[in-house]
């Protein structure tokens, strides 16, 4: 699933390439994806792109023109969706239902890009809004772990009296947007803390150490992921992962091996050595540290 570096990494590269450019078509071929319906998204067609922006995982393009008021053009790419720019795009007629595209937007330019989907599991969406408040994801997001007004203390008023297992706040969007499975994985690998622990039992020391963990590894990824078209963020984020998605490899800080913990629709990666004092945890649902 992209998150926030990655996505960071395509605003960042729709910033250089769309700003400025005006949409010429707008094809939507997987009708479930698109989750609004006023504004159509025939009323991007003769807008221009003014700006590109991330709220936790979603992308905002901010849209003008001389006729309608400023719109906005919101995706979220979920699990199994991603972002293809052609800097000439294919003319090709897209076929709903026979076709990963999920919606394709054409400039004046010739380029474009198209939002695709694999897998039978459509959850990509898409939203055309005049407020990007609107979109029901960003109205309820958590503060960005790198907005410089989210200091370690803002960080411990929200860990503050929570029983959650440190791993499920993290990803919890309305408690911090932008982290995701992955990212989770890396920065409690980084802390060297149990994805297990309660958010709320962690000492003044733990909540620092996770607090740095959590800036250090976002802000390493994000650096990683500046400057690469789509086409190569998703090997950057794989080559950067320490712990997450590299079941039987050894961890790189101690030589252990590195485990999973499987769920119905994900895994955690972690380092027993590293995180849990050398205790295996179990395979299923809820479990806890095996005694």
């Amino acid at each position: 699933m992209p998150e926030m570096p990655e996505v960071q990494g395509l605003v960042d590269y729709l910033g250089e390439r769309a700003v400025g450019l005006t949409i010429t078509r707008a094809s939507v071929s997987a009708i479930a994806a698109l989750k609004t319906f006023d504004p159509p998204v025939t009323a991007l067609v003769g807008s221009r792109v003014v700006a590109a922006a991330r709220r936790g995982k979603f992308l905002d393009l901010t849209l003008a023109s001389d006729t309608e008021p400023t719109l906005h053009l919101v995706f979220h790419l979920a699990k199994a969706g991603w972002l293809r720019w052609y800097d000439q795009l294919p003319t090709t007629l897209i076929r709903p239902g026979k076709s990963p595209i999920a919606l394709r937007i054409a400039f004046d330019d010739g380029s474009g890009f198209d939002l695709t989907e694999a897998g039978t599991k459509k959850s990509l969406a898409v939203y055309v809004v005049r407020d990007s408040g609107e979109v029901p994801g960003i109205a309820r997001l958590g503060p960005d772990p790198l907005d410089p007004s989210f200091t370690r203390d803002a960080f411990a008023a929200l860990l503050a009296g929570r029983r959650t297992q440190i791993k499920g706040l993290l990803r919890d969007q309305s408690v911090i947007g932008g982290i995701g499975n992955a990212y989770s994985d890396e920065i409690l690998h980084a802390a060297k803390m149990s994805p297990y622990a309660p958010a709320g039992g962690l000492d003044e020391a733990d909540v620092t150490l996770l607090y740095d963990a959590m800036r250090s590894t976002l802000r390493d990824a994000v650096a990683a992921a500046q400057g690469k078209p789509p086409a190569d963020l998703k090997d950057a984020k794989r080559r950067g992962m320490q712990v997450h998605a590299r079941r039987g490899e050894k961890c790189p800080v101690c030589g252990d091996a590195v485990r999973s913990v499987f769920f119905a629709d994900r895994s955690l990666e972690y380092c027993a050595t590293c995180q849990t004092g050398g205790k295996i945890l179990a395979d299923r649902r809820l479990s806890r540290l095996l005694k």
